[in-house]
């Protein structure tokens, strides 16, 4: 058999190359008009079915009708995505209804990117100048104001009077940012730390420390009180996203495609895992999106289009579902349906995610692009549109929209018990629901019944305290007359003196108000005299 001249075996190299370059693009047009390609479902990874845990720091110490002043209630949003485990969900045992009203706003050219966090009465907020600033929770007036650097994309965490922030850039044309933290009470600078590169992840604050990431690929674990290292880690790409912690274990994922678990004691690597769904599934995507931890699984979004849910034990694929485009969107989840996670894409929709099978219940569309990760307030799931620059809310469970405004571009709202404070582009509002002042109480028509309700609640108080006076005085007599009839003594002090004698009868005298003979004991009286 003769072989091929060398320009036959050209011609048959350059066919073969044609061949594999169409059977490519073949792949190509299918991840293209399919969108689902590569979508992933393990129903036999670990699943725990125990619902996320309400923060804490949801349980005011003092109930509202007890407390003086209705913004002293022990309430606290003290993180970005409110709990350590990211899950952005807050439950109500009074669910929250539009339509919402402003009542006070603290307006600004700056663009606020990402939310303030909440303790006590002030709400803290971390413009993407890098200005920090202190602001009433009651009236929204700038408490205090600090320049921490130059360029910031975060929010900070407060806790146990102290706030703690990173910025991007500490200074102009400096590409290395710092970690500072400062006095809740006057914005009085506690320590601070330069950092060899820029960071945007939002601190993690447990149990005496801070935790975070930079661009650089550092997981960096600080002492809170002083700064001080305790450790670091490395990993293989920017770590933009925020920390987040579960049962000992800090998650996050990195610009190198890996999601990473440490022990949050000393930063050992429990796990590690990679995708491969960006450009085709050749190779990674970025994880912008900070995870959010519950049922066991960690849930984050990636550049390649996917949400993904792995085992947050050992870090195993439990699902991916394909979006239409980037996902830098936070998930939130909530024990809606038995568990519901909701991720925004850039391709205009709000999804829900079965957080078992990864399954979409519903998908929203929004009309524009989500950037920025949704919250649950009660049984309303809360986004924002970053092309239309608005927020919605929709139904948790159905996907309905229920309200809508036209502000808003990122992160859309943080709420406490009875109010939402929502984010706009550049400015700052408190929102509360329409027949209610910022402090909670109603107002008009609504209003006026519930004060009468009270008035009325209160007369019958009074009535029963009425009452149980006189059936006292009536036992009082009682008791006296018995006495007398038995001619038995009773012994009383007066001044120094013991005495002892048969009780005088009671003083009788008749009502004017209603003719009724009244008798009241002389006990009181006698006890008086020397």
């Amino acid at each position: 058999m003769s072989r091929p001249s060398g320009g036959r075996r050209r011609r048959l190299v350059w066919a073969a190359a044609a061949l594999v370059t169409l059977g490519v693009a073949a792949a190509v047009a299918v991840v293209v008009l399919t969108g689902r390609q590569g979508d992933v479902s393990n129903p036999d990874v670990e699943f725990d079915t125990a619902p996320p845990t309400a923060p804490v720091t949801t349980k005011p110490p003092t109930s509202v009708k007890q407390a003086k002043d209705p913004f002293d209630d022990g309430f606290q949003w003290p993180l970005y995505g409110l709990t350590k485990a990211r899950t952005r969900y807050l439950p109500l045992d009074r669910p929250l209804r539009p339509p919402f009203t402003v009542r006070w706003a603290m307006t600004g050219s700056i663009l606020l990117e990402f939310p303030p966090v909440l303790c006590g009465k002030s709400l803290y907020l971390l413009k993407n100048n890098g200005a920090l600033y202190a602001v009433s929770r009651v009236s929204g007036r700038v408490r205090w104001k600090r320049k921490l650097g130059y360029l910031a994309a975060a929010s900070p965490a407060c806790g146990h009077g102290s706030v703690y922030a990173v910025v991007l850039s500490r200074g102009k044309g400096i590409g290395a940012g710092r970690v500072v933290a400062v006095s809740g009470y006057s914005g009085r600078t506690r320590w601070s730390r330069k950092l060899p590169s820029r960071s945007e992840s939002s601190p993690l604050l447990d149990q005496g420390r801070v935790y975070f990431g930079s661009e650089d690929g550092t997981v960096y674990a600080l002492r809170a009180s002083d700064g001080a290292i305790r450790w670091t880690y490395k990993a293989g790409g920017a770590v933009k996203a925020a920390i987040a912690l579960d049962r000992g274990r800090l998650i996050f994922g990195d610009y190198g495609g890996q999601v990473t678990a440490l022990r949050r004691a000393d930063g050992k690597v429990l796990w590690k895992t990679g995708t491969s769904g960006g450009a085709f599934g050749l190779k990674s995507g970025n994880f912008y999106a900070t995870a959010a931890l519950a049922y066991g699984r960690a849930y984050l979004g990636n550049t390649d289009g996917f949400v993904y849910s792995f085992s947050a034990r050992d870090g195993k694929l439990a699902w991916r579902h394909h979006t239409g485009a980037y996902v830098y969107s936070s998930p939130a989840i909530a024990p809606v349906l038995g568990g519901t996670v909701y991720a925004g894409s850039y391709d205009g929709k709000l999804y829900a995610f079965d957080a078992r099978t990864g399954k979409v219940r519903w998908a929203h569309d929004s009309g524009g692009k989500i950037s920025g990760g949704p919250v649950v307030v009660g049984d309303l799931v809360f986004y924002s549109n970053l092309s239309r620059h608005s927020t919605g809310a929709l139904g948790a469970a159905t996907g309905k929209k229920v309200w809508s405004t036209g502000r808003g571009a990122f992160n859309p709202v943080i709420a406490d018990n009875q109010r939402l404070y929502l984010n706009g582009y550049a400015s700052l509002y408190m929102l509360a629901e329409s027949g209610r002042r910022s402090d909670g109480t109603l107002t008009g028509a609504a209003g006026r019944h519930r004060r009468n309700q009270a008035r009325a609640q209160a007369l019958r108080r009074h009535r029963r305290y009425l009452n149980q006076r006189i059936a006292a005085r009536r036992r009082a007599v009682h008791r006296i007359l018995q006495l007398r009839r038995r001619h038995r003594r009773t012994c009383f002090t007066v001044g120094h003196r013991r005495v002892c004698r048969v009780p005088r009868p009671p003083v009788c005298f008749v009502r004017k108000s209603d003719g009724r003979t009244v008798c009241r004991a002389r006990e009181a009286q006698s006890a008086k005299r020397p």
